[in-house]
């Protein structure tokens, strides 16, 4: 086995887009963050969307260590995966980056209705939870409850909002310091 990390980017609902952080590191690194593509980013559907996940750590797992970098719906993801993957599977992961985990539980989305409810299995490697105090998608309470359900440390670096694009984050620097700590 290869000692070289594979970094698994899952992006939420709708993609990350060209300046989207998520994006950028993958840019920027292309040969260690890989893209976990989804058949349909505007219908997300949970089956699926969990299906890619698990076959892409199973895959990336043949190289070497990986390590999920979830945004968004990528952290209900990867928490949904979690809660069914089995013990094998889920031992091929050495660490989560979980930011903005999406409160799938109260959005007024319907396309993300089927995630619900949100699992709140522990995640049985490091995983880290990186939540904005103005999030509108999830309250500071509720990511610092999906932390601890999560078994996951907990982060807030302020207000910056859904920690996307829109938050003005470029290369985000310090969520690769995070990412470091992992």
């Amino acid at each position: 086995m290869a000692d070289r990390t594979t970094y698994l980017v899952l992006p939420g609902y709708e993609n990350s887009g060209p300046e989207h952080w998520q994006t950028r590191w993958e840019e920027a690194e292309p040969e260690t963050f890989r893209r976990v593509q989804q058949a349909d980013w505007d219908h997300p559907e949970p089956g699926d969307w969990v299906a890619r996940v698990d076959a892409a750590v199973a895959e990336a797992a043949a190289e070497g260590p990986v390590v999920l970098v979830a945004h968004s719906l990528g952290c209900i993801t990867a928490a949904r995966w979690v809660a069914g993957a089995s013990a094998e599977r889920t031992a091929d992961v050495r660490g989560a980056l979980l930011v903005a985990p999406a409160d799938i539980d109260t959005a007024d989305v319907p396309a993300l209705v089927g995630f619900r409810p949100v699992a709140l299995t522990a995640f049985p490697f490091p995983t880290l939870v990186v939540a904005s105090t103005d999030d509108p998608w999830v309250t500071p309470e509720r990511a610092r409850h999906f932390a601890e359900s999560w078994g996951a440390r907990y982060v807030e670096p302020g207000a910056y909002g859904h920690l996307n694009s829109a938050s003005g984050l470029g290369d985000w620097p310090e969520g690769r310091k995070l990412l470091a700590e992992l």
